[in-house]
């Protein structure tokens, strides 16, 4: 005879009418057969179905060991791979681990406080970095210093001027070899796209850019009527481009920097109407995305002599995102680095400033910014020593995946990007 506990409802299962109700305490008795009495003692439980048992848990607080694949199916991977080789190449396929080039190296923008935010080695080579920003705020100032710079360690620079407004003397005061520029000024932006894809094909070329990717005008629309709609043109040759170039670009180490402008998408009601043109696609193939903003002029007496410039890294695939760096434009130098650099010691306390003075230890280096910036470029071994400090402190916590600390740039990360921006 077997006790399994009552109903709580206070009345008994099956009680007639009349009949008193059981206890809600009292146990209901079920009458089982000595067949299955005999059953419930042999499983160990009396008249109680067994419970299954849950799986133990893994000992400590650290993560699983992964198991490690079966001979056999090393054995058929080897084989694989070396058929993949031979029929793609050495490198078609590999253990990441194996790949000793997986740090990216990069190009100075010529402001570390850029370089900085951006993760410390500047603009990443191998791969589609766009800038983009309103009309006057330093875009093409900025690609050109990066040709500069290419120019400077031994490498080649090409623009494709599709704007058709290159200024060669602006350029060599922002110092580039314009012997040794390679320049071309397509008809249209079936054209410049050929010419940049053959460039990077070459392996030759260690930047181009191209300026801009409004000015790249689809040969349909050239060729159609004044007001004719083509719509949706350009952004299916930028689609296809992509499609194209980004897997040539990152085997030559070729850096292809898009400049792009902005538009205004309209009946936007909430959120920034501000988007850049040829659609999506560059968004998603670009590694970095730069967003530079003009926020004041520079002068001296009545006269504005520069530009203060905010450069915001609105997509960043090989460093964390979302920093920014202030710098100065001068009309006649282009990005001050003296000015940059003495915005960073103030910032990193290698320089004191003390009201409108400026102290580097026991040191005074004058009043006033423009002042200082005049005294650290006209002595440039204090300038690297300054230099060198900032970075030391900079680089001294890195964050993860870049070269930079927590603080690069003077930036911070935010916990989202502006409208219309993809950070896949």
């Amino acid at each position: 005879m077997s006790r399994l506990p009552s109903s709580s409802n206070g009345s008994g299962a099956g009680a007639g009418r009349g009949q008193p109700a059981a206890s809600a305490s009292a146990p209901l008795e079920v009458k089982l057969s000595p067949a299955a009495e005999a059953a419930l003692a042999a499983k160990g439980t009396k008249g109680v179905p067994p419970q299954p048992t849950a799986a133990p848990a893994p000992q400590g607080t650290g993560p699983v060991p992964a198991k490690e694949p079966s001979k056999e199916k090393l054995a058929t991977l080897s084989t694989t791979v070396l058929q993949i080789e031979k029929a793609f190449g050495k490198g078609s396929i590999m253990k990441l681990d194996e790949k000793a080039y997986l740090a990216v190296p990069g190009i100075s923008t010529g402001a570390l406080s850029l370089d900085l935010a951006l993760g410390g080695r500047g603009i990443p080579r191998g791969r589609i970095v766009e800038v983009f920003g309103p009309e006057s705020s330093g875009k093409t100032t900025l690609a050109l210093t990066c040709a500069a710079n290419v120019q400077r360690d031994g490498g080649v620079a090409a623009f494709i001027d599709a704007e058709h407004a290159l200024d060669p003397s602006w350029a060599r005061k922002l110092g580039v070899n314009i012997d040794s520029l390679l320049v071309s000024q397509p008809d249209s932006g079936e054209q410049a796209l050929e010419i940049c894809e053959m460039l990077v094909r070459s392996r030759a070329v260690d930047l181009i850019v191209v300026d801009s990717v409004a000015a790249l005008i689809p040969r349909s629309e050239i060729e159609g009527e004044m007001g004719d709609a083509t719509v949706g043109a350009q952004a299916r040759l930028m689609s296809q481009a992509m499609r194209k170039l980004t897997g040539v670009i990152a085997r030559s180490s070729c850096t292809v920097l898009f400049i792009n402008q902005i538009r205004e998408k309209i009946g936007v009601m909430f959120g920034s109407p501000e988007t850049t043109t040829g659609g999506r696609a560059l968004k998603f193939y670009s590694s970095v995305r730069i967003d530079v903003r003009r926020t004041g002029a520079i002068k001296e007496g009545d006269v504005t002599v520069g530009n203060r410039t905010r450069a915001r890294v609105v997509k960043n695939k090989v460093a964390p995102p979302f920093r920014e760096a202030e710098f100065d434009i001068m009309f006649t130098e282009g990005i001050s680095t003296a000015g940059d650099l003495l915005d960073l010691a103030v910032d990193s306390n290698v320089i004191e400033k003390s009201g409108a003075w400026f102290n580097y230890g026991q040191l005074r280096l004058g009043q006033g910014r423009e002042n200082v910036k005049r005294y650290l470029k006209e002595n440039g071994e204090l300038a690297l020593e300054v230099r060198r400090k900032v970075l030391a402190v900079r680089l001294a916590a890195p964050a993860p995946g870049s070269g930079a600390g927590a603080g690069a740039g003077g930036g911070k990360a935010e916990a989202s990007e502006e409208p219309g921006d993809e950070s896949d």
